[in-house]
């Protein structure tokens, strides 16, 4: 079983920002791509931001303007910046790594790997 780390959840007022983190082992980081989603109670997984093979980023039109993912090589990460943030933001969010064709789908991604996730709470 592969560990994928996260950190950086919590909770913030609307408006606020959170930053996440996500480090993968090193081959799965260099070999696979990388991608943060989310679950909110009650509804379904969201894909939200994912990183493809040359390192370009696809988002969610919930998130586009307000979200930027990074990777950090130095790390073997992948960082996710939200700024204004929305009550309806609150979810427990997961990193994943999987198969870079077809990762930054965001709605069938081919994940190999679940992070534990990370809960952010966001209040009006």
């Amino acid at each position: 079983q592969v560990q994928l780390e996260e950190s950086g959840g919590g909770s913030v007022q609307a408006g606020g920002s959170l930053r996440l983190s996500c480090v993968a082992p090193g081959y799965y980081y260099t070999n696979y791509c990388m991608g943060w989603f989310r679950r909110a109670p009650g509804k379904e997984r969201e894909g939200i931001a994912a990183v493809d093979a040359y390192g370009s980023a696809t988002y969610a039109d919930s998130v586009k303007g307000r979200f930027t993912v990074t990777k950090n090589n130095s790390l073997h990460g992948l960082v996710l910046q939200m700024m204004s943030l929305k009550p309806e933001d609150t979810a427990m969010y997961y990193c994943a790594v999987g198969y870079c064709s077809g990762m930054t789908s965001l709605t069938s991604p081919p994940v190999l790997y679940w992070g534990q996730g990370t809960q952010v709470t966001v209040s009006s």
